[in-house]
This record gives structure tokens, C-alpha cells and sequence, in this order.
């Protein structure tokens, strides 16, 4: 359960009302008038509660819930406890995230500046955005509509954000332009140069880094996650982009629409992800190559080759998935004859 000292509540609402909010089809349409007080897992949830169950998981978790109403996959063959209401919908998490939603949506901003915060007069902040304790922002930065910037935020100068987007604690943002929607969570730095470096004797040379980021609507950027302004031309991150926590985004890296970048990846400078590419945990990108629409990269696979649209690919080097499952497989018969082979020989 959501410890209120954290997390404000809204509700309770009707069973008609929450299926309303996740599109989903109530199979016992007399109950819609029921009301559901909060969101849980399906092993704590009780009566006052909806919860979900997972595409593909069996019925005993969902008989021993408690929970007074539930999510499960549309056409589900399951019988729920007598006190149960079933909402039916083609994907229960994703109906149950858009229900948390509604049960806890983000706080509004409080809107003025913190007696602390440093705003160059030369900014321009909507009336309603909320500028945090310690805040800095600089000549020329635009605030939009109902942006929210936490303590000791760092937006330099020319940075614009659009309406509605949040700027968590000690995050610094700067040559960067911010669509509508754009969250940043703690710790991120966007917009520093990139690994601009010709090597050279005696001394290495930094080469100018004279690029933008520019991100698009509805983004969200991690906790400590790194997008380094481009070269010559801009590091894009497009509409709906995902990155978690600890993610290298170097510089000129264009990223299309929809991605999901998981922690600790790296994406070298100057390569291209089209939309929704998925790079899992640790996942490595070299430069200059281009990941197709719709590929999947497993977890701490290093990927050194353009790859076509939808491709699936895990391992270093990163080769198919099922080639790699292949390779494991054959690895592991292989070293299970030698072992048998070695235990032969000392037997003699």
C-alpha cells in the first residue's frame, strides 16, 4: 500500500468509473456502482481494492486474493472469489497503470519562487510554474506553463521548457530544448559537452561542442542519466522516449519516438535508435551504426553493427537471439563431453 506520508490519494471510485478509465469491460455490469478506495498488489489487496493479474499467470493467485475487483486478460476463463468484480481488458498492467494514475496523480505545481531560488531577470517564467528552493535559473531560459523545477535545479542560459514539465532535485540542464511534458528526475545532466577529443602529440584537442539536445514531448529522463549536447549538429531524443536511471546518451545520438533505454546502457555518439527500439540493462550501442524500428536488445548485449527493423538480438558481440540461445546450448553440451571425457582419463 501507498504510505500516505509519501503519496496523495484520490477516490474512492466506482467500479463503472474505473472501468471507464481503463477501457475495460465489467463482466458483472450490477456491481458498477461498487466503490474501490485504492490500488495493490494482488497478494496484499483487500476488499477496497483493485489489483490486476498478469497475462499468462494462473488462476490460484487470483483465488486466494482478496481483493473486491481485478484486472484479468478479456476472455479469461477464470472464476474470481464470489466477492470479486472482474474487469476484462486486453492488458491488465497497462489498464492498472493507467488506474494508479487516477488514484494518484502527479502533484500540482505550488506556484512563485522559493525566497533562495536566483532568476536572471532575463528569464521567462509563466505565472504558475513553481521554482524550488536553491533554483538557479539563467538569461534567456523560458519556463513554461506549469513546470515545476525542484531544489538547486540548474537551467542555463537560452534553455527553454515546455508547459507542464518537472525537474527533479540537483538535475542541470543546459543548451537544451524541452517539449511539453518532459520529466527529468534527480541528478540528470543534459546538455554538457560531449566526448569531443582528437587525439594528438604531444596534447589531445578538444574539438567545440556547438550542437543542442532537443527533446521531445512526453519524455522522461532518469536519475543521473547523462545526454550530451551535439557536436556540430543536435542530440535528438523524440516524443515518448523512456530513459532510465544511468543511461550515457553521447553526442549527435538521435533516438526516435517511443524508446525505452533501461539503466547503465550507453549509446556511443552519432548512432541512430528509430522508434520504440528497447535496449535493455547495460546494453552497449557503439557509434555510428543505426538500430531499426521495433529491435529488442537483451541486457549487457554489445551491440557493434546496425541492426534491421525488429530485430531481437542478446549477447557481445550481439547476434540473434535465438542464434545466442544456440551457442549457450551447444557451449554447454560441449563442455559437459569434455568434462565426461576428462573424468575417463583419470579413471585410467
Amino acid at each position: 500500500m501507498a504510505d500516505p506520508r509519501f503519496f496523495r490519494r484520490r477516490g474512492p471510485f466506482s467500479l463503472a468509473a474505473l472501468a471507464r478509465i481503463a477501457g475495460a469491460e465489467l463482466r458483472d455490469p450490477a456491481v458498477a456502482g461498487r466503490l474501490i478506495a485504492d490500488v495493490a498488489a494482488i497478494a496484499e489487496a483487500g476488499p477496497g481494492d483493485i489489483t490486476f493479474l498478469e497475462r499468462g499467470s494462473g488462476g490460484p493467485l487470483l483465488v486466494q486474493s482478496r481483493a473486491g475487483a481485478c484486472l484479468a486478460p478479456s476472455r479469461s476463463p477464470i472464476v474470481p472469489p464470489a466477492a470479486m468484480a472482474l474487469l476484462l481488458v486486453a492488458d491488465p498492467r497497462l489498464a492498472f497503470a493507467r488506474i494508479a494514475a487516477a488514484f494518484y496523480p502527479d502533484p500540482p505545481p505550488q506556484p512563485g519562487r522559493h525566497s533562495s531560488a536566483v532568476v536572471d531577470a532575463t528569464a521567462v517564467i509563466a505565472a504558475d510554474a513553481e521554482i524550488g528552493p536553491g533554483a538557479v535559473v539563467g538569461a534567456g531560459a523560458e519556463i513554461g506553463t506549469g513546470a515545476i523545477l525542484g531544489p538547486c535545479v540548474v537551467i542555463g542560459p537560452g534553455v527553454r521548457l515546455g508547459a507542464g514539465c518537472r525537474v527533479g532535485a540537483h538535475a542541470t540542464l543546459s543548451h537544451c530544448l524541452l517539449g511539453d511534458r518532459v520529466v527529468v528526475l534527480p541528478g540528470a545532466r543534459i546538455g554538457q559537452d560531449g566526448f569531443g577529443v582528437v587525439p594528438a602529440a604531444p596534447g589531445h584537442v578538444r574539438m567545440p561542442q556547438l550542437g543542442r539536445v532537443l527533446i521531445g514531448d512526453g519524455c522522461e529522463i532518469g536519475a543521473n542519466a547523462a545526454i550530451d549536447r551535439g557536436a556540430l549538429g543536435d542530440t535528438v531524443i523524440e516524443a515518448g522516449t523512456f530513459i532510465d536511471n544511468l543511461v550515457q546518451i553521447g553526442h549527435n545520438v538521435q533516438v526516435g519516438p517511443g524508446c525505452i533505454i533501461a539503466a547503465q546502457a550507453g549509446v556511443a555518439g552519432s548512432a541512430r535508435l528509430q522508434r520504440q527500439v528497447m535496449l535493455g540493462g547495460q546494453a552497449g550501442v557503439v557509434g555510428h551504426i543505426v538500430i531499426g524500428a521495433g529491435a529488442r536488445v537483451a541486457a549487457q548485449s554489445g551491440v557493434s553493427r546496425s541492426l534491421p527493423p525488429g530485430a531481437v538480438v542478446s549477447g557481445s558481440p550481439a547476434a540473434p537471439n535465438r542464434e545466442m540461445l544456440r551457442r549457450q546450448a551447444t557451449l554447454k553440451r560441449l563442455a559437459a563431453r569434455m568434462g565426461q571425457v576428462g573424468r575417463k582419463g583419470e579413471e585410467r
